[in-house]
């Protein structure tokens, strides 16, 4: 049986968000809106694009600046890790106004 939480035009796992947000302190729920940043960055994960192409969301909330790790699959975007890393902020912050 599926744990899959949809959640309009996104997907994850019910087990991997719990897990998420005990290691990150990030639910998916909370990091999704990072979507509609309009300054969000949106960049491929080659290091982890084995079996299927993932990227990186890079892009803003209320609490600070996240990234969202994610796939494409059935036409939705299936979220797979999400957490506040030094390493996106730090993209975000110095990409160039557009």
């Amino acid at each position: 049986m599926s744990d899959d939480v949809f959640y309009g035009a996104f997907v994850w796992s019910h087990s991997k968000n719990l897990l998420n947000a005990r290691r990150h302190g990030l639910s998916f729920e909370v990091a999704i809106p990072a979507f509609r940043d309009p300054r969000k960055l949106i960049l491929q994960d080659p290091a982890h694009s084995f079996v299927e192409e993932r990227f990186f969301c890079v892009g803003r909330i209320d609490s600070g600046i996240v990234t969202v790790r994610f796939t494409y699959r059935h036409g939705r975007v299936r979220a797979i890790g999400a957490g506040y890393w030094r390493k996106g902020r730090k993209l975000y912050e110095t990409q160039k106004d557009i």
